[in-house]
């Protein structure tokens, strides 16, 4: 059982509407102000997964870890956490033969009054496996997560033909090369309105592992729907380059990550990184909405390591066992201790992508 509770969010007057206003120039664009977006914003209150519970939060990160596998498919089978009674309907998208990339699993409850997207991350070596989407999954995180086109160094294809050089990137050119109806937003969006269209009177959120939560957090700011991520790359810049318009909150917007994940640290980048080495320019660090951080490496000595990136890691280690670990003492009267669950704040001062320019740089022939 997921405990819930009431929030605020802000849903677009329409898709309609909000896609016209992605088109709408810099005033609708993530920097500028709410007041400043020609889109109109309703306001809601909703049932949301209560991200104060440990408990719930583990429920939820079971299902972002189904997202990954095929229910009585042999060996994914293994992989399937059992979940509450009150989840019983469950279906697939994206796991057909002749699909490659964007793939998870609705989950509703018994009486369809809370429905959950759950929507897979990257599949990949040097995070868990590969598998069919490895190609489509690693094009969506360097386009997303990349300072400019992942091009790294030389040595490197980019995804984009961005770079002008000299640490400059096009911004006009970084913004064409995600609006594509083949990416995983905007696969994501049609889902999205597709599952509004048969539950049009239920609760939905939207949760996700890595690439998965980024995905989930894009998609749930547009839609104004509750959102829960695992481990996810920052998606701030994302957000800005796919000319999201900005509601007036983003409260409703949750990560949950631990601090020796190098992906969801923005730190997985760099010529010795695991990341690096795989092909994957992981640069960005900047989470929308609330982020909730166990502090992993001074509260438990782990060290900053991509093997504790699989979602596994933060349900068996983190989610599965009481957090009251005594604080590092300020005095010797000091005897207090960590929350069953971190206190989620906003990431306010958070800088990424600093030695790039951004502008207009290159003719649009050029791209």
């Amino acid at each position: 059982m997921v405990r819930t509770t009431n929030i605020g969010t802000y849903r677009p007057s329409s898709f309609a509407a909000h896609a016209r206003a992605r088109q709408g120039g810099p005033s609708c664009r993530f920097g500028a102000s709410a007041e400043e977006s020609e889109l109109t914003w309703i306001e809601d209150q909703v049932l949301a997964p209560d991200v104060t519970s440990r408990e719930a939060l583990l429920e939820l990160a079971k299902m972002t870890n189904n997202a990954y596998a095929y229910p009585g498919n042999g060996d994914n089978q293994r992989h399937w956490y059992d979940l509450d009674s009150k989840w019983n309907s469950t279906f697939p998208f994206g796991w057909e033969d002749d699909q490659d990339g964007f793939r998870g699993h609705v989950f509703a409850t018994t009486d369809n009054s809370t429905i959950v997207i759950s929507i897979k991350g990257t599949s990949a070596g040097i995070l868990g496996g590969g598998g069919p989407t490895t190609q489509k999954d690693k094009l969506n995180d360097n386009l997303l997560f990349s300072c400019c086109c992942a091009h790294v160094d030389f040595t490197w294809t980019p995804v984009c033909g961005c770079d002008a050089g000299r640490s400059r990137c096009d911004q006009d050119c970084l913004e064409a090369s995600l609006d594509d109806d083949s990416l995983f937003y905007h696969i994501g969006t049609n889902l999205y309105n597709n599952v509004t269209y048969m539950y049009p009177n239920s609760t939905i959120w939207l949760i996700g592992h890595s690439l998965g939560g980024a995905l989930a957090s894009l998609i749930g700011v547009t839609f104004g729907a509750p959102v829960v991520t695992f481990e996810s790359p920052g998606e701030k810049m994302a957000a800005k380059r796919l000319n999201l318009p900005p509601p007036p909150s983003t409260q409703h917007l949750t990560h949950v990550y631990h601090t020796a994940d190098p992906i969801p640290m923005g730190t997985c980048n760099g010529i010795l990184s695991a990341c690096t080495y795989g092909g994957y320019a992981m640069e960005s660090r900047c989470h929308l909405g609330k982020s909730i951080v166990y502090d992993t490496v001074t509260r438990c000595g782990w060290a900053v390591d991509i093997r504790t990136h699989p979602i596994r890691e933060i349900i068996d280690r983190i989610l599965s066992v009481e957090w009251n670990i005594p604080r590092r003492p300020l005095s010797a009267e000091d005897e207090s201790y960590d929350p069953p669950v971190p206190i989620a704040k906003p990431e306010i001062f958070c800088v990424e992508c600093h030695r790039w320019r951004f502008g207009k740089f290159l003719d649009p022939g050029d791209w």
